[in-house]
């Protein structure tokens, strides 16, 4: 299933009893279907970034929406909207990596696939995007969670630190190690080893 095919419908919910701050219009609230609708890829690819498995990228970024619909009254419009996003999807993914450890599945290889070969260029995009998958897995979360959103969703290290609630200290720290270890497992992974 792709991030495309997940219905949007599945979050036409009522308000929450007594969700709405004291004083506060309905209006002063943030349009919950319109930051569905445009960061509901930023959420889902976050998720597979921190280790959620693609099998399970749909209940999981369910689950994240449902949070951020339960929490939308505590977002200060004045601050961007993806950090925010990001720590409802760094909690998720950290309780299920948690949580799948304890999960046992057995998989089966498809039998008699008839796909045409790919070109070389789409063999070689895909395995590069595995490569740093699996180089992003093999970085412990929570120094992750400060890489992805420094080096690949681009955000201001101070900005990270608040909205991970840690030191910027321990965030410029964790991003150091991440991508020490991000470097290492890649070469590695690129001469054949791991």
């Amino acid at each position: 299933m792709t991030a495309r095919s997940f219905s949007s419908q599945a979050f036409k919910m009522a308000p929450l009893a007594g969700q709405a701050k004291a004083g506060a219009r309905e209006h002063d609230r943030p349009d919950f279907r319109a930051i569905f609708d445009h960061e509901f890829s930023y959420v889902w690819t976050s998720l597979r970034r921190l280790g959620v498995a693609p099998r399970d990228l749909e209940d999981v970024t369910h689950d994240v929406f449902v949070e951020v619909f339960r929490n939308l009254d505590r977002y200060d419009p004045a601050r961007p909207m993806r950090p925010w996003l990001f720590a409802f999807a760094f909690r998720f993914a950290s309780d299920y990596r948690r949580l799948v450890r304890h999960r046992v599945e057995i998989f089966e290889e498809p039998v008699g696939t008839s796909a045409a070969p790919a070109a070389d260029d789409m063999v070689a995009a895909r395995e590069l995007r595995e490569l740093i998958a699996k180089a992003l897995d093999s970085i412990d979360l929570v120094r992750r969670g400060v890489f992805i959103l420094h080096e690949l969703d681009a955000r201001p290290m101070a900005e990270i630190a608040e909205t991970l609630g840690i030191p910027l200290n321990t965030a410029y720290s964790r991003l150091r190690v991440a991508r020490e270890e991000f470097t290492t497992t890649f070469r590695l992974l690129q001469r054949g080893g791991a």
